[in-house]
C-alpha cells in the first residue's frame, strides 16, 4: 500500500503525465492523510483492501469466467475454476494480512514469525489445491482413452501416488524456505536416512515397487475375480503400494504382500476381451442311451435357463466312454465369474430332474463280487 501511494507521487511529480492535473488535486492529501494514520490503522485498511480485491476476484470468477468456460463441450475447465475460487480467495487474503502485518509495525522477530505463518498457511492451501486438481485432470484424462494410453482407469492409482508424493515434496521444501532454514543439510541427512532405511525395509520397499508395477502393468485390477497359485480364489477389493486385498466367496478377506504377487502365477476369471466365462457341467449316461435325445435335452437346459447367455451359444460336447457309462459335458457362458457356483448348482438340478422325466439313467460303479470258495463247497455237497 505503502509503495503504491510512493508511485503515484512519482507520477503527481511528473508534468508530462497525463493525469498530472488530477494527481495535483487530488494525490498530495491522500498521502499526506495515509502517512498521518497510526500504523495500525493502516493495517486495519490494508485488511480491508485485501478483502474487497479477495471478494472482487471470486465475483470475476464465479461471473465472468464462470460463464466463459461454460460455453466450452468440457466440463473440466468448469470444475476447474470451481475449485479455484477458494484458494484464490485465501492467497489474496494471506497477502494482504501479511502487508497489513508490515504495516502495524511489529518488532521484526515478531514480523518474521506472522509473515512465516501466513506463508505456511498460504503453502498448505496451495497443497490441498494441488492435490484436488491433480486428481481432477488425471480423472478427466483416465476417460480419454483414444488420446492418452499411459493413463487409464487401472494407472489412476500410481498417477494418485506419485502426484501426491511430489506436491509434498516441494510443499516442504516451500516450508523450509518459509522459515528461512536451509534444506540442503537436510536433503542429505534425507539421503543418508534414506539408504540406511531401505535396508532395514528392504521387503517394504520390495512390496513398494511390485505395487508400483502391478499397477503399472495391470494383470488384474479392482473388481476382477482370480485364483492365485496357491488356490485362493477372490474378487480384487484393493490393490495398494503394499499389499493386494482378495474378498474370497465366503466373505473372508485376504491380505497378499504385492512382492508374493508380482511372483506368482495368477489366472484372472475376469480378463480377456471380455468378462464372460465359460462353465463346464460334466455328465454320464448309461450305455445304451440315445446320444442325440441326451445332447438335445442338455442344450435345452441351457438356452432355457435366463442367465446363461445365447452368444456364444450353449454346447455339448462328448467327451470319452467311461468305465460305468458315457461322460458328456455342457458347455455354457455366463456374464460374470461370480455366478459360476451358483450356476452350476442350478444347472446340475435341472439336469437331473429332466433325465428323471425322461427315463435316462444316470450310471453308477457296480462291482459283480464272486465267492470262489462258496461255489465248490456247494458242488462238493
Amino acid at each position: 500500500m505503502e509503495s503504491l501511494l510512493v508511485i503515484l507521487a512519482r507520477l503527481a511529480e511528473d508534468d508530462d503525465a497525463p493525469a498530472a492535473s488530477f494527481f495535483d488535486q487530488f494525490l498530495p492529501p491522500i498521502v499526506k492523510f495515509w502517512g498521518e494514520l497510526p500504523g495500525l490503522a493502516q493495517a486495519g485498511i490494508a485488511i480491508v483492501v485485501a478483502i474487497i480485491t479477495a471478494k472482487l476476484v471470486g465475483w470475476l470468477l464465479a461471473g465472468i469466467v464462470a460463464r466463459w468456460v461454460g460455453k466450452t463441450k468440457t466440463t473440466l475447465d468448469d470444475q476447474f475454476v470451481q475449485l479455484m475460487r477458494g484458494p484464490i480467495f485465501m492467497v489474496v487474503l494471506l497477502i494482504g494480512l501479511a502487508s497489513a502485518a508490515a504495516l502495524a509495525g511489529m518488532p521484526p522477530k515478531v514480523l518474521e514469525i506472522t509473515t512465516a505463518l501466513l506463508k505456511t498457511i498460504g503453502i498448505v492451501v496451495l497443497v490441498i489445491f494441488s492435490i484436488r486438481a491433480s486428481r481432477l485432470i488425471l480423472d478427466a484424462l483416465s476417460k480419454k482413452r483414444d488420446h492418452y494410453q499411459l493413463i487409464q482407469a487401472r494407472t489412476v492409482p500410481l498417477f494418485y501416488n506419485a502426484s501426491m508424493l511430489l506436491i509434498i515434496g516441494a510443499a516442504v521444501y516451500f516450508l523450509f524456505l518459509a522459515w528461512k532454514v536451509d534444506p540442503t543439510a537436510w536433503l542429505a541427512s534425507a539421503g543418508i536416512i534414506g539408504l540406511a532405511l531401505s535396508f532395514a525395509a528392504k521387503d517394504s520397499l520390495a512390496n513398494l515397487f511390485a505395487g508400483a508395477f502391478i499397477l503399472a502393468d495391470a494383470p488384474y485390477k479392482i473388481g476382477d475375480f482370480i485364483i492365485l497359485d496357491s488356490g485362493e480364489r477372490g474378487e480384487v477389493t484393493n490393490i495398494g503400494l503394499r499389499s493386494t486385498r482378495l474378498l474370497t466367496r465366503d466373505d473372508i478377506e485376504i491380505t497378499i504382500p504385492n512382492s508374493v504377487m508380482g511372483n506368482t502365477k495368477i489366472i484372472n476369471e475376469s480378463g480377456g476381451p471380455y468378462e464372460k466365462e465359460r462353465i463346464r457341467v460334466r455328465v454320464s449316461v448309461a450305455y445304451g442311451s440315445d446320444v442325440d435325445k441326451v445332447e438335445e435335452l442338455l442344450l435345452g437346459i441351457a438356452v432355457s435357463h435366463p442367465e446363461i447367455l445365447e452368444d456364444p451359444e450353449p454346447r455339448v460336447r462328448f467327451r470319452t466312454f467311461g468305465e460305468s457309462g458315457l461322460d458328456l459335458e455342457l458347455l455354457s457362458w455366463i456374464r460374470e465369474p461370480i455366478h459360476r457356483g451358483r450356476l452350476r448348482h442350478l444347472l446340475f438340478k435341472e439336469i437331473y430332474k429332466c433325465f428323471a422325466d425322461e427315463g435316462i439313467e444316470i450310471p453308477y460303479p457296480k462291482r459283480d463280487v464272486y465267492l470262489h470258495g462258496s461255489i465248490e463247497r456247494s458242488s462238493g455237497e
